[in-house]
């Protein structure tokens, strides 16, 4: 059955190739046995696993549909359920994944050149190197546009001034994908290696979300680039923004496995825990809970299919992106305060990892467009109207 055999009331697992259950099975077990056992203490660390990237390189973690170029080409199904099974273990590990593949590496892939894909992407897609994608600024978040980082033409060279913040994988990636106004005001990328003069990484610490997630800020100052790290195919917002719905797409489907460890974590825990002489799951209001869980994964899961189907058939459009974004996520951190709820005072103990799931979706809930971007995303979508501005 879809996720771990366990959710999956409407037999959407029916609907998947082979190879789509064979990648979800893989990495289910690869969360279950290399995962599930440390994630507690890197939360409690505040501690992104690293050593865990090389193995996930080797199961073909990073960059899943994208084709070529060492990649593994799979289809975006697919991927949403790689994303899917490493969130149920944690939102910092599918957000690794999620920056590096859907991010960094699709940066390169749609808009860098040829030099680029060959230089990087090979050793991305296996891990070798991390890359980590810089467009919000500490003043500019829900409008981009705003950025104030610039990128100064000299001779055959570019010169970064600027900060971004709220980097997954900041201070760890070997290549930065940085957008800028160049000397037009026009939004362009670049490619920032680490180490580069004037280009320092700093972690943001004391997070109580995502703790187990690198959050970093880049700081440009006077970083001299070639001119051939610039993106040549990237001009404007749009080059980000196409970016950022794949790894919204992701999102889409990780939420569903943040919402299915909540969920399975309330059901075991209300059929074995006994109040008033009887269990927990015995009672119509924990029932009542329960079920509307169960509903929502339910409705999650055809809307995050079905979406991949349009993915992969090169149909969908980025406001069915959001539209499901929105959503899934929303009913997934709902799922976490419920189960919370059914946990009692053991919902906000590491004995469970409900809290920490809980905690963690309040942050996938705002990045990557927050609900109420998405929402009036949507609302253009229907009215015609722009509401934003």
């Amino acid at each position: 059955m879809i996720g771990a055999g366990l959710v999956d009331y409407y037999g959407i697992d029916d609907l998947l190739s082979p190879e789509e259950r064979g990648t979800a099975e893989t990495v289910r077990r690869f969360v279950e046995r290399e995962v599930a056992p440390i994630i507690e203490a890197c939360h409690a660390a505040e501690r992104f696993p690293r050593e865990l990237v090389p193995a996930m390189g080797e199961l073909g973690l990073f960059g899943t549909h994208l084709q070529g170029y060492g990649c593994p080409g799979l289809s975006a199904v697919a991927y949403g359920l790689v994303c899917q099974e490493l969130e149920a273990g944690d939102s910092g590990l599918r957000s690794m994944a999620s920056v590096q593949g859907s991010l960094a590496m699709y940066s390169i892939w749609r808009w860098g050149s040829e030099a680029h894909k060959r230089r990087y992407l090979p050793e991305m897609a296996r891990g070798r190197l991390i890359g980590c994608f810089g467009l919000t600024e500490p003043d500019h978040g829900s409008d981009p546009g705003g950025m104030e980082t610039r990128a100064r033409r000299d001779g055959a060279h570019i010169v970064l001034n600027g900060c971004k913040r709220w980097i997954t994988n900041g201070s760890v990636a070997d290549v930065a994908t940085v957008w800028a106004k160049d000397d037009e005001g026009v939004v362009r990328g670049y490619l920032v290696e680490r180490g580069t003069p004037g280009f320092a990484a700093r972690d943001i610490t004391g997070k109580f979300s995502m703790r187990a997630s690198i959050t970093s800020e880049l700081v440009f100052e006077d970083c001299r680039i070639p001119l051939a790290n610039q993106l040549p195919e990237a001009r404007g917002l749009g080059g980000p923004f196409a970016c950022l719905n794949q790894a919204r797409y992701g999102i889409v489907w990780g939420a569903i496995g943040a919402a299915r460890t909540c969920y399975l974590t309330a059901l075991h825990y209300a059929k074995a825990r006994s109040q008033f002489g009887k269990p927990l799951a015995s009672y119509q209001l924990v029932q009542a809970k329960l079920v509307h869980m169960l509903s929502e994964i339910t409705k999650a899961q055809l809307l995050a299919w079905r979406l991949g189907r349009l993915k992969d058939a090169g149909a969908v459009r980025p406001e069915q992106v959001s539209l499901a974004k929105r959503n899934n996520v929303a009913c997934a951190l709902e799922i976490a305060r419920l189960a919370r709820d059914v946990l009692g005072a053991n919902g906000i103990v590491n004995e469970y990892p409900v809290i920490r799931h809980m905690l963690n979706l309040e942050t996938v809930n705002t990045y990557e467009g927050t609900y109420d971007m998405h929402t009036l995303i949507v609302g253009r979508d229907v009215t015609g109207i722009d509401a934003v501005r």
